[in-house]
């Protein structure tokens, strides 16, 4: 139903930003299909059935890729596959038999995807890491901090997902057009260090005529500023602020009665500590809920800062069904949405090897080839 039916995906299965790639493309209509090796990943996170939303939406065989039989089968589904998603070290694909010139050999129009914290070169390709690591060397982390303080990481939205997986996402569509005009395929080199740079395009733009310094909480965005910034209310909750044009802030000092007030001074940096005193002491009057209703409808550019739980009851999500029930598990709807051809979660995340048949059945494998390939324990 999707913008990319008819795309098929071959996905060798990793964690973090390669599966949230995956998904991304199996909400937007690509079959995806996993190659689960044995024995699982290592993350230690509980799991029960839908909860591992990142894996919604595709199938999944197991495939022993250290033998022969299995290489094979393995080799048969990229043959057919339009991409192909790898998450490992540099090297270790080539070290399977899976490298690009491999595969390019039986797909010569396969777009090959390469999800890495580091990229394929450079001193540190080799090393371990994960989203903190990533984003500390691509300058991101250092944002993330206000004056005085450490530097708090964003969970790891910025490098695994946004600076990862939906940039692999981009350049595997990308490529996708590419090869349909050229007729061949390519390697996708996405590394969380580049996307996270990439992010950053605004700031060092800012910083290049001045209006973005490197000492932390200084700054406009990054709570230096009392008018961009969370303030904690009189239950212990907080509110979120965001008035940076003339025309919003005069909206939220009419809101909060300080109109005509000192607090007219916006761009005033010098007085910015100050006024931030002012409005934390004002904001713990009144209940977040309060807050909320008060600017409620208005440009003020205020909102209530809600937990997970909290997020899929906002109205305005509830209205555009942001948040969708799968399995009894809430999770983000597909995005973006398409006017014609909308996205879907077509299915929970399989058990590992839930849809070995019937995978090897479309790949043109009789009943007996798959259950001598059962007996040689090549596929599970």
């Amino acid at each position: 139903m999707g913008p990319l039916k008819g795309i098929t995906v071959v996905e060798f299965a990793g964690i973090g930003p390669g599966p949230f790639c995956g998904m991304m493309l199996a909400d937007m209509g690509a079959d995806v299909i996993r190659i689960d090796r044995k024995g699982g990943d290592k993350l230690p996170l509980p799991k029960k059935p839908g909860s591992d939303v990142l894996g919604r939406g595709r199938r999944s065989i197991v495939v022993d890729l250290k033998s022969a039989e299995g290489k094979a089968v393995a080799m048969k589904l990229v043959a057919k596959a339009d991409a192909l998603i790898e998450g490992y070290r540099p090297g270790v694909m080539e070290r399977l038999g899976f490298g690009p010139d491999a595969c390019f050999t039986v797909n010569p129009k396969l777009v090959y995807g390469r999800m890495t914290g580091f990229g394929q070169s450079g001193p540190m390709a080799q090393q371990a890491g994960h989203d903190i690591t990533y984003i500390s060397i691509a300058g991101a982390l250092g944002a993330f901090q206000r004056k005085g303080e450490k530097p708090m990481p964003p969970i790891n939205y910025v490098g695994d997902f946004g600076g990862g997986g939906m940039l692999l996402a981009f350049g595997i569509v990308c490529a996708l057009l590419e090869a349909r005009a050229s007729g061949k395929g390519q390697v996708i080199d996405a590394a969380m260090t580049d996307g996270t740079a990439l992010l950053g395009a605004m700031l060092y733009g800012l910083r290049a005529v001045g209006g973005w310094s490197d000492e932390a909480g200084g700054n406009l965005l990054d709570t230096g500023a009392h008018f961009y910034e969370t303030y904690e209310t009189r239950d212990g909750k907080y509110i979120g602020i965001g008035p940076i044009e003339p025309q919003f802030y005069a909206e939220f000092l009419e809101k909060m009665g300080l109109k005509g007030s000192e607090f007219e001074a916006q761009l005033d940096k010098s007085r910015w500590p100050e006024f931030k005193d002012k409005l934390a002491a004002l904001f713990k009057t009144k209940t977040r809920d309060e807050w909320a209703m008060l600017f409620e409808g208005s440009d003020a550019c205020v909102a209530p800062v809600l937990g997970l739980g909290e997020a899929p009851d906002h109205p305005h999500n509830q209205a555009r069904q942001t948040f969708i029930e799968v399995a009894g598990v809430t999770q983000p709807a597909p995005a973006p949405r398409f006017s014609r051809t909308p996205g879907e979660i077509r299915s929970i995340s399989p058990e590992p090897g839930q849809d070995t048949d019937a995978i090897l059945q479309d790949a043109g494998l009789t009943t007996a080839e798959i259950a001598a390939l059962r007996t040689q324990g090549a596929v599970g």
